[in-house]
Order: C-alpha cells, then sequence, then structure tokens
C-alpha cells in the first residue's frame, strides 16, 4: 500500500530488532500496537502495495498519520510490554477483551492474621490470594455465599483477639468460626480459610480427607458438637462436588480455550477443570476481532487473559495454534514457575472438550446477539419517542446530561455524562470541581459546568479551523461534539441557567436543552408553560430516567471521593451544626467514622450535646 513520505521516511529508520511499534492518526491518538522479532521488517509489511492485507489492515494502514516505536532485549520483553500498552490505551484496531479492566475477583487476605473474603477488580502484590476473573459480579457473591455457608469465615471489622465478651448473630446462624470470643483459635481459623482456598480452586478431594480426619478426631475426643459441624461441611462439599461434572479420570487441571464469531461478533469460551472436574466456565466478549484470522485471535485473547489471570494450569487445550504460538508458552511457563503446554488436540476426550467449548461459546454468543438486537429495538424505540414528544428534527443520538452534588455546599462537584443511540459512552464522561461557586448554590454550579462544558467546545471548534489543528495536537472529543439534546438535573431554575449559557455561545438554536424534575418525573422545555410527563411505561421515560440517574451517580460518587480526602475532622465538620466540640464527644463515642454513619438516630442523640436536629444532619450528610 502506498504511504506518504514521513512514513516510509519513519519505516527505513526503524531497527532490525525485537520491540512495540504504534501507529498513531492524525490527531496524536494510538490505534494499534504491535510487537515484532524485527520491527523494520514487521512494520515494512504494512505498507507494502504487493501484501494480501485484510480488509481491517488496509483501513489501519489508511489512517497512519505516524510511528513511534521501542527497542526490547527479546520477545518476551515485547510481549510484556504490548501488554501493558494495549491495557493502558486500547488502541481500537487491537483485538481486546471488552471491559477488561473491570472483571471481578474473590481476595483472600491471607497476609492478615484473620484472613477475610472480599471482591476486588485489581490484584495487587499485597500477599494476598486471589481468584478470577470471573466476567460477573453476580456469579462472584453467588460462590462467596455458598462458600460461606461451608467454611464461615469472618465478615465483620472487629479486631479480633479472642476477649470479647459475645459474638454476633452470624455465630449462632453458624455463619462465623467466632474467634472474637475465642470459640476458635487463629490456628484454626487459618486452617478453614487454606481449606476454603483449595476449594475455590476446586481441589476438593485434599478438604475432605482433612475434613473427615479431625471429625474422626473429634469423635474419638467425644467432642461430638464439633464432629458434626465437620460432618455438616462435608455433605456440603459433596453436593458441591456432586454438581461438577467429571470429564478425565486423570486427575489433571487444565483450561480449555475455544471461540465463535458472527458477523462482527466474538466471544471466547473458557472452561476451567480441576483434578479432573468441570468446575467453572466464563464467556468473555471481545473487541476488535472483525475481520482477524482465528489464529491471531486466540493469540490476543491468551495474552489477555493470563496476564490477568490469577492461575495459570499446567495445561491449554486449544481449538488451532495461536499466533505467536511458542513465545506465549515461554511466558505463561514464566507466569506459572513451571512447564506450561498449549496443546491442539486432533482426537480423543480432549479434542471433544474443545468442541463442547466450542458449541457453548456459538450457543452463548447467538443468545447475546438476541439480547443486543432487543435492546437494541428499546433503545430505537426510545429515541423516537422522544424525538416526537420533545419535538425534535431527529432522533437525539447523542445525549449529555448534567447534575450538580454537593453537601451544604462544601466540595461541590458536577459531572457530565453522555449516552450514544441509548447506550452510556463512558469514555466521554466528564467530572467538573466547582471554582467559581461558594455556598449550596446549584444554579450558579450549573451555570459554571454548563459555560465550561461549551467553552471547551469553542476552543476545539477555533483549533479546527480553516488551517486544521497542529499535527499531534490532542483534542478532547467529547467536549468537540456538541449533543443532540441536553439534559440538566432539576426543574424550571436549572433549565433557565442552561437556555442563558446556550444564547451566550450563540448554541440556542443548534442544541435542544430540557430539564428533568425527579419528584414527578417532569420534563421542562424552554418557552412551554406546561410541564410534560412521558407515558408511565414509555421506552422514553425509561431512557431519560436511566441517563439522569446515571449523572447523579456520577456526581455523587466524584463528591464522595473529594469530601473522603477533606479528611475525618472536615467531614464531620462541614455537617451544619457539628463543631469541635460535637466532633470530639462523637468520635470519644463511637470510635470512627463508619460507626458514627452506621449509628441510630438515638444512638447519636444519646451522645451529650447531640440534638435530634443534629443527628438527622449527621445522618444526611454522611
Amino acid at each position: 500500500m502506498a504511504a506518504s513520505e514521513h512514513i516510509q521516511e519513519q519505516v527505513r529508520g526503524l531497527p532490525p530488532k525485537p520491540g512495540v511499534y504504534l501507529m498513531k492518526n492524525a490527531h496524536g491518538d494510538i490505534i494499534y500496537v504491535g510487537k515484532a522479532i524485527n520491527l523494520r521488517n514487521r512494520v515494512r509489511s504494512y505498507f507494502q502495495s504487493t501484501a494480501e492485507h485484510s480488509p481491517k489492515t488496509r483501513r489501519l494502514v489508511r489512517e497512519v498519520a505516524d510511528i513511534e516505536f521501542i527497542v526490547v532485549a527479546s520477545e518476551l520483553e515485547a510481549l510484556l510490554l504490548e501488554l501493558q500498552l494495549i491495557k493502558k490505551h486500547r488502541p481500537r484496531f487491537n483485538v481486546r477483551l471488552k471491559d477488561d479492566k473491570r472483571y471481578p475477583y474473590i481476595k483472600v487476605s491471607w497476609q492478615d492474621p484473620f484472613p477475610k473474603l472480599t471482591v476486588t477488580r485489581r490484584m495487587e502484590q499485597d500477599g494476598a490470594r486471589y481468584f478470577g476473573p470471573y466476567t460477573s459480579v453476580w456469579a462472584v457473591h453467588q460462590t462467596l455465599d455458598l462458600a460461606r455457608k461451608i467454611f464461615p469465615y469472618l465478615t465483620c471489622d472487629r479486631v479480633i483477639t479472642g476477649q470479647d465478651e459475645r459474638a454476633c448473630l452470624y455465630y449462632d446462624l453458624k455463619l462465623c468460626l467466632a474467634p472474637c470470643i475465642g470459640a476458635a483459635t487463629q490456628a484454626q481459623y487459618r486452617a478453614m480459610i487454606e481449606r476454603l482456598c483449595l476449594f475455590l480452586e476446586g481441589q476438593t478431594e485434599p478438604v475432605m480427607q482433612r475434613l473427615r480426619a479431625e471429625m474422626e478426631a473429634a469423635a474419638e475426643a467425644l467432642n461430638f458438637e464439633r464432629a458434626a459441624q465437620l460432618r455438616d461441611q462435608i455433605l456440603a462439599i459433596e453436593r458441591v462436588v456432586e454438581r461438577q461434572k467429571v470429564v478425565s479420570s486423570a486427575e489433571t487441571n487444565q483450561d480449555v480455550v475455544a471461540f465463535a464469531r458472527a458477523d462482527h461478533d466474538t466471544c471466547v469460551q473458557v472452561f476451567f477443570i480441576r483434578a479432573g472436574k468441570l468446575i467453572g466456565r466464563e464467556i468473555f466478549v471481545l473487541e476488535g476481532a472483525e475481520d482477524e484470522d482465528a489464529r491471531a485471535i486466540m493469540g490476543s485473547f491468551l495474552k489477555q487473559f493470563y496476564n490477568e489471570a490469577a492461575y495459570v494450569p499446567p495445561e491449554v487445550l486449544l481449538p488451532e495454534e495461536a499466533e505467536e504460538f511458542e513465545v506465549i508458552q515461554e511466558w505463561l511457563a514464566t507466569k506459572r514457575r513451571g512447564k506450561v503446554t498449549l496443546s491442539v488436540p486432533r482426537q480423543g476426550l480432549s479434542r471433544e472438550l474443545v468442541e463442547m467449548a466450542a458449541e457453548n461459546a456459538a450457543d452463548t454468543l447467538a443468545s447475546l446477539r438476541a439480547q443486543w438486537q432487543a435492546d437494541t429495538s428499546k433503545q430505537t424505540t426510545a429515541l423516537t419517542e422522544l424525538q416526537q414528544a420533545l419535538g425534535l428534527p431527529a432522533a437525539p443520538t447523542r445525549i449529555e446530561c448534567y447534575d450538580i452534588s454537593n453537601t451544604q455546599g462544601t466540595q461541590p462537584t458536577g459531572s457530565m455524562v453522555v449516552f450514544v443511540k441509548g447506550v452510556p459512552r463512558k469514555s466521554h464522561y466528564r467530572r467538573f470541581n466547582i471554582r467559581t461557586v461558594q455556598g449550596p448554590n446549584d444554579f450558579e454550579s450549573m451555570r459554571e459546568v454548563l459555560e465550561r462544558r461549551f467553552r471547551r467546545w469553542q476552543e476545539t471548534s477555533v483549533a479546527e479551523g480553516s488551517e486544521g489543528r497542529r499535527p499531534g495536537e490532542k483534542v478532547d472529543e467529547s467536549f468537540q461534539m456538541l449533543p443532540d439534546l441536553l439534559m440538566v438535573d432539576g426543574g424550571r431554575g436549572q433549565l433557565g441557567v442552561a437556555v442563558q449559557v446556550l444564547e451566550a455561545f450563540g448554541l440556542r438554536e443548534r442544541v435542544p436543552v430540557v430539564a428533568l424534575a425527579k419528584q414527578q418525573e417532569e420534563l421542562f422545555l424552554p418557552g412551554r408553560a406546561e410541564s410534560l410527563l412521558l407515558p408511565r411505561n414509555s421506552q422514553a421515560l425509561f431512557l431519560v430516567q436511566r441517563v439522569r440517574d446515571e449523572a447523579h451517580r456520577f456526581a455523587l460518587s466524584h463528591h464522595r471521593t473529594r469530601r473522603t480526602k477533606v479528611g475525618l475532622a472536615s467531614q464531620l465538620e462541614m455537617i451544619k451544626g457539628i463543631g469541635a466540640a460535637r466532633r470530639k464527644a462523637l468520635l470519644a463515642r463511637f470510635g470512627s467514622l463508619d460507626a458514627i454513619r452506621a449509628a441510630s438516630i438515638e444512638e447519636l442523640t444519646a451522645v451529650r450535646g447531640i440534638p435530634r436536629s443534629v443527628a438527622e444532619a449527621i445522618k444526611d450528610g454522611l
């Protein structure tokens, strides 16, 4: 393919060494990240007119305006750097795990004297043990609920001394061993958590052996209550094991990976086989996989999935060889700290497992596509209904909604959320720290946010004047676009502010605006005396409610973050009626902000100097 003189010069300057290359468009955005053993040869192949390129590669080459590269010592180092850059920049021409940064894990805080289980979305080198990733938070909590019934781990925030006078209700419900009162020693509790970890890994037989031995020892010691508890644990695990499908008489640990494609959609199915039993499965949706060959898709998935996975098994079964087969296998071995084999079985049970995974992937993708199509139909209906109700010239493809959040006027923040074709476009969300407004003034705060938003639009418009932007100059894509519908959370006052701002920027005729009041779900329109009530069961109403609620959530989350940063004392004292003396009294009584937050109105008013009105303000403020 023909390339500009600038690109040809860059390609000629690439070294014949291993490394990573970054392709950028005219705006300076990274649109593709790749790795190569020989940078010069690999990148040059994109721009050779005789090469057989896929439609996707031809589109990529047409957009490339600049190329950067990083030289590394080996192909393995290039793979690791490539993964890091794809995760950071999420280039649209790379195959990517959809929302890969959001997959949840089960975290066991093994580094603590009395470990607990939590759900997290980030693995850290902190001494904890991690299990996952899971594609569904619901699946994580279902697993935790089951695990707790078998292994009653701690869920409270008590400092465990073994000297507490009484345990909580969970002890009576047999959902906690109550080390707080000394009902279990630290060694006994940690032994239970160790068994729980083995259970989560799918290693149920070692757990069963230990439990049976402990049960027999307890019975011989005439500790029949303890023996009965252990018996119940054994029965519960046996019920779980019965539901796990035995797929191999050899007690092997394997992952089985296969994928399915339809049009531009691709999903990957992973079966987790531990000790010869199928203990779980997860589906991962891919982005950017259109027009890619199967080997490239599989290679991209393996790198991104195992870069995040908490466990690498000794064998991974695949439907066919992946791109960069050998270097991926070498990399997995370094992660596992032991041999890892990538296998493509041709016959027998292993081949049947791969085919079963592929069949499951195809069924799941068909179900997902049906769901996506149904959602698209609802979104189209909602946008059409909204267009008709508001008298818009066209369906509002891009909706922007704004909300203000503050507590007694402190740490005020504003949010901008964006929905495109009825779907959240989270990469276009923006937050605003209110700078010019003192005290709780939502109208002026809204004015500041809208003025800053459209000032940024004005700046990008000037930057894109007749002479164009300077090469490599960054432009915020979200502010660069104008909304097809501007929504503000509130009533006529907020609507009036929005109209004034649009007039000031010469946008009154270009940008339709509406305000949504929460109490009656009324829509207020400029120049209309009566509010508009959308039909209670209309898709249009559901959409505007969803947009408004998302703006509120986004503003509130940022506001809470800002409040946390100002410190404990400030958080209390910014509540109306709380000064230094009352703050000290509250902390002396409850000990922490969390305990104050959890206290009832009656408990708060029991503190000397705290009347009911202040107690209610505390509940509202926290």
